[in-house]
This record gives C-alpha cells, structure tokens and sequence, in this order.
C-alpha cells in the first residue's frame, strides 16, 4: 500500500483526542502517514504511537509558518502530495480550518461554523451519534467508499502506553507499596478525577460528592489516589486531604497509573476518557453531560447519570463496591 502524508490538526481537549484515537489508526492502516499537529500535551499523551506531533504555536502567524514546513517536508516525500487532499481539521472550529488553509493545504472537514469555503473537502456531520463515532465517519470520509462502509468502530479504543511511562507509573506504585495485589488480584489503590473544565448549559461539570467519597473509601482503608493537573495542586490537598495527591505527573505515565489501578471513578473529564480507553475498570458519574455524545467509550464503564442532576455519593459508593470488590 503507497503511504499518503496527512496532516492532521487535533482537537483542543484531552478527552477529544483519546476519542479520535480509533480514528487515526484507521487512517493509518488505510495507508495514510499521519503528521499531527495539536496542544503541548499531545506528544506527551501520545508518547505510545509512532506518529510525530508538532507542537501548535501560539499565534495565527507561528501556526501558518509551522504547518508550511510540515507542508513542504510531505512535498518532498510524496510527489503527489499536493494534488489530493492533504490535510484534516477533527475540531469543528472556524480557527482550525482557518490555520491549515492559510497554509496552502488542502482541506478536509465537517461542514460547520462558517467555514465551508476554506474546505476543499466538506464531510457531512453524523447527527445523534457518540463523539468517537463523529471522528470514526470524518476520517471515513478519506477512505474508499466500500471500506468506509465495511468497517465499524472499535467497542474498545485500546490505547497505547509507552514502556517507560508503565515503568514510571509501576515505579510511583512501589514507592507508595500500592502495587501489592489482593486476593482477587485487583491492586492496592483506587484514582479520582474529581476535576473537569468549563461549563455545561451553566452547570458545573464537578460532581460535587467527590470529597466526601474519598472520605469514606479511606475511612475503609482504601489507598485513594488524586492526580491534579496545572493550577489543581492546591484544591487536590485542600478537598482531599486524605488522598495521597501526584504531582505534575506526565499524561502518559497518568495514562498507565489509571491502567494498573483497582478502578478509576470520574466526572466529564478527560482522565476518565483516558482510563475507559486503557481499559481501567471505570466508574462514570455524569450530570449535566450528553451521555450519548460524550460517555466515556468502551465495555469495562459502569455509568451512573442522573441528567441534569446528579447520583448520590451512596449511589456511587455503592458501585463502587460492587465493581472494584472493596
């Protein structure tokens, strides 16, 4: 199969990115060579594929300079590069499309905000589906018509994890002598991600009962286990000054953490994205969110959601003991 350089512009959010995995792979096995362009974390979250990812500058003429020499560096290796579409916006952004046309590229993307004249491939929105599904048909749109039919996404995203972010993680386990598996063979500690940004429809997307469950699970003895993010450190120690907090944590080795713990319980955030994608056992409390557009994908979620209001802490907790056996 001839490999086709693609540049592709990532989403802005973390929990976006996890969910068009299923999505770049699929370009890659139909042959595509992906150069992806997104947010500082993105190298780092990413650190288990082969693909190059450049850092997005951060002004609109930083961007152009930058998707310009990606541009030219495909040229060289592919002669035909410039007469086939060439490049894919994921996010639905005027901004997105916008940076990768002023760069001379040829566009694919969904239709929307305004920017159709800036596509020189417009790929229709798939309506009433899940967010992974979205991404799944838009890399679809660049594939031949009998195989974008024949396949369906994943039921699992199945991401992948560097070796040395698992060694990390594993490292972290020892120090706190979390690794050590109990009878069931589940280890030690338990991670929340009590955290999550933005608003939806002028709700917060926090479950509000996060402190009081990290307060009963280590009242029981369970390891809780909190990972904050930039700017998080301080409400992480505040709220939860019964969890052991991990500073500063790579999202790889974040990833892997999630993976090798007993369970993971989140809110719309993009660790909880993160864990259903590893495959962590994961417990999904949801409020004001879309369920069917943005639930974490994958079969090993309980999912508890009580749109717009939220479950009880003894809802969750008791999901909790069903699922992680504690």
């Amino acid at each position: 199969m001839t490999t086709r350089p693609l540049i592709v512009r990532l989403c802005n959010w973390i929990g976006d990115v996890v969910l068009s995995l299923p999505a770049l792979q699929r370009l890659q096995d139909a042959g595509y060579d992906l150069h992806l362009y997104g947010k500082s974390w993105a190298p780092t979250l990413l650190s288990g594929y082969d693909w190059p990812v450049t850092i997005r500058g951060k002004t609109l003429r930083d961007q152009v300079r930058q998707l310009k020499a990606i541009r030219q560096q495909c040229a060289a290796r592919d002669p035909g590069f410039g007469r086939r579409i060439n490049a894919l916006a994921m996010p639905n952004s005027f901004s997105s499309a916008l940076e990768l046309w002023l760069a001379g590229l040829s566009v694919a993307g969904l239709a929307k905000d305004g920017r159709s004249l800036m596509l020189s491939q417009r790929i229709a929105a798939a309506t009433g589906s899940h967010e992974l599904e979205s991404f799944w048909a838009l890399a679809g749109g660049l594939i031949d018509r009998s195989e974008r039919l024949r396949l369906q996404p994943p039921e699992s995203i199945h991401m992948r994890i560097a070796t040395q972010a698992k060694e990390r993680a594993l490292s972290i386990a020892n120090d706190h002598g979390w690794a050590t598996r109990d009878r069931h063979g589940a280890s030690g500690y338990v991670c929340i991600a009590p955290f999550a940004a933005g608003t939806l429809n002028n709700q917060d997307k926090r479950w509000p009962g996060f402190p009081e469950l990290a307060q009963r699970l280590a009242a029981r003895g369970l390891p809780v286990v909190v990972c904050p993010g930039p700017g998080e450190t301080e409400v992480a120690r505040s709220a939860y000054p019964q969890a052991a907090v991990v500073e500063n944590l790579p999202l790889d080795a974040y990833a892997a953490l999630l993976q090798a713990s007993r369970g993971v319980i989140a809110n719309d955030t993009g660790p909880g994205h993160m864990a259903a994608a590893t495959g962590a056992p994961l417990i999904s409390v949801l409020g004001p969110t879309q369920v069917e557009r943005w639930r974490p994908w994958g079969p090993n979620i309980t999912l508890l959601s009580a749109r717009p209001d939220w479950p009880t802490v003894d809802q969750v907790e008791a999901a909790v003991r069903m699922r992680f056996e504690c």
